[in-house]
């Protein structure tokens, strides 16, 4: 034990270094830590003492640091901001724990969040923080305990827990369809067809899923499903949504099903967090409460 805190440097040490890497001198470090620029460059000398490493090259008075030293800086900065939350999540909820979640904007505002409220009234020691991302990331670089991803078992460095495959509906307005009378899908080739980019061969899957050969011209263009409901819901065109949130736009009447049978979807949502690491007991609880909740909705 003794040997390895030989290269278990304090705090004060790795915050210092790391300032003077990222601001680029020991007087904006000095600024940052409330510190002199005497005090700074001690605990810098003392971390290369303790290392036995040099860190900078010293010209004019300026600290340099080597290629090794901006390598071993990336790491202790994340060292210091996963101690940083960890702090922050313990002085915020001392009863409990914190789960960061990453979330697809419109699978969390129109499916997660609704049933959120069920999930912490089970689990009141859980501090749950939300943030939207619409592909995957690194978890390494990014702050986030786990993450809802659609798509395939591509995300790299994560386990995998699938929830559901995605069904497909074609919907429009009541007054698209009014306007544009349908009777069987291939009244449908004609149309106006919103798209969706991460979903680009959705209407082809769903043209073929009914035997007939998808249109070659491209409609409106969305990165998101929301502006493009919304779209729908205003006649701009006929929309491909998942089920989830067709079924509720329907049943208020925002929205109408046109002709043709609920398609399977291009994926699965999956909730994924990073391989290898030890499964906090926020991200356990949250892991078995959404694996349920995905089972009673399938």
């Amino acid at each position: 034990m003794a040997a390895s805190r030989r290269y278990l440097p304090s705090v004060s040490l790795l915050a210092a270094f790391e300032a003077v890497c990222r601001t680029g001198s020991t007087a904006a470090a000095a600024r940052e830590l409330s510190l002199t620029q005497g005090a700074v460059s001690r605990l810098v000398q003392n971390l290369e003492g303790q290392l036995q490493v040099q860190l900078f090259r010293r010209e004019q008075r300026r600290l340099l640091p080597t290629e090794p030293a901006l390598a071993y800086a990336r790491d202790v900065k994340k060292a210091l901001d996963l101690i940083a939350r960890a702090s922050l999540g313990l002085r915020a909820n001392p009863g409990g724990g914190v789960l960061s979640l990453s979330m697809l904007p419109t699978f969390g505002t129109r499916w997660l969040a609704p049933r959120l409220g069920n999930f912490l009234a089970a689990h009141p020691g859980v501090t749950l923080n939300l943030g939207t991302r619409l592909r995957p990331f690194d978890f390494d670089t990014e702050t986030f305990d786990a993450a809802i991803h659609f798509g395939t078992r591509l995300w790299p460095g994560a386990e995998h827990l699938p929830l559901f495959e995605e069904r497909i509906i074609a919907t429009c307005s009541a007054g698209f369809a009014a306007d544009h009378p349908m009777e069987a899908p291939e009244d449908l080739v004609h149309l106006p067809l919103l798209q969706l980019e991460s979903r680009p061969n959705a209407w082809a899957a769903w043209f073929a899923h009914h035997g007939l050969e998808a249109p070659s011209g491209q409609g409106m263009m969305f990165d998101q499903f929301a502006p493009m409901m919304q779209a729908a819901a205003h006649g701009v065109g006929i929309a491909l949504l998942p089920e989830f949130l067709a079924l509720p736009e329907i049943a208020e009447g925002r929205l109408t099903r046109t002709p043709g049978t609920v398609v399977s979807g291009v994926g699965t949502y999956y909730l994924v967090w990073p391989e290898g690491t030890p499964i906090s007991p926020p991200l356990g609880a949250f892991r078995d409460w959404l694996a349920g909740q995905a089972q009673q909705a399938g």
